[in-house]
């Protein structure tokens, strides 16, 4: 079997004051990226989670985590032998770790009782991979709301490089102070539920996308500010950091407008895919790319 595991996008990141268990409260637009992981299952004597090239990075605990989590919760299937071809860029802000662990967990649907609930015990960004779709997300992104899917829209990365830690920039957004109360979240979550909510390309409400995490981000990689200057020069109808960075993305109206700014950026880097839209999640071997 051929899982694929997309990269999610974060149209916008309200940041929330910490809460007690230490996690920050959030209000997000996810979407999904037709950039994607390859996860190839098949039969072995025994359980075993491979991620050639990144062993020992997150993307590769985090899936084997999440069989883990599968067989303590009672999934009593043949042995897997799991590989992940990773296609995402690592450390990103692209929740490759976490679509990884999603698609692994999707093996047990319908087997295995409150996969939700088991997604969010793995990482903030796991429940939303579940069913990737456009989605409002909330809590520590154990709250997810799905929205229409979007109108046809493009994006082009630049990742950066990758190897901004998620917790580091967290950190620094709250030695920064930043943060918004509650009742600003609530009031945010209401608009963006309206303005998404009738199937419109984000590029109709770019107003909203803003992502909170940006200073902090910037602050530990400044070159990220001229990434996004960047994909502005080449046109794009809107340029933010997904997630905790350092990824930077161009939104732009369809795939020949986002691949001919990819080309005036002349950079080896930039990454072009359709966005909003996931690809099939599973495909038999004999259609794997």
């Amino acid at each position: 079997m051929l899982l694929h595991a997309p990269a999610k996008l974060n149209l916008c990141l309200y940041l929330g004051r910490a809460r007690d268990d230490g996690l920050h409260e959030l209000c997000s637009l996810f979407e999904p990226l037709a950039l994607a992981d390859l996860v190839r299952v098949e039969p072995a004597a025994r359980d075993q989670v491979l991620c050639p090239g990144v062993e020992g990075a997150p993307e590769a605990n985090l899936a084997a985590r999440a069989l883990a989590a599968l067989r303590a919760a009672g999934w009593e299937r043949e042995p897997l032998r799991i590989e992940v071809e990773k296609r995402i860029p690592v450390a990103a802000g692209l929740g490759g770790g976490s679509a990884d662990a999603a698609a692994v967990l999707r093996l047990a649907a319908g087997e295995v009782a409150d996969l939700p609930a088991i997604a969010a015990a793995l990482g903030a960004d796991v429940p939303s991979q579940l069913r990737p779709s456009l989605a409002l997300v909330r809590g520590a992104g154990e709250r997810v709301e799905p929205l229409p899917r979007p109108a046809p829209h493009a994006a082009v990365l630049l990742p950066g490089g990758g190897g901004l830690a998620t917790a580091a920039v967290f950190a620094e957004a709250d030695r920064l102070g930043l943060g918004r109360d509650t009742g600003e979240l609530e009031e945010l979550a209401d608009r963006l539920r309206v303005a998404a909510g009738a199937g419109a390309s984000p590029l109709a409400y770019p107003e909203l996308l803003v992502n909170d995490l940006e200073p902090a981000a910037r602050s530990l990689r400044p070159d990220i500010g001229a990434a996004l200057d960047r994909l502005r020069a080449a046109g794009a109808g809107l340029a933010i950091l997904s997630g905790s960075g350092p990824t930077a993305v161009g939104l732009f109206a369809d795939l020949g407008a986002a691949r001919d700014a990819a080309a005036r950026l002349d950079g080896a880097e930039a990454i072009v895919c359709e966005a909003g839209v996931a690809p099939p999640r599973t495909l038999p071997p004999e259609q794997a790319p």
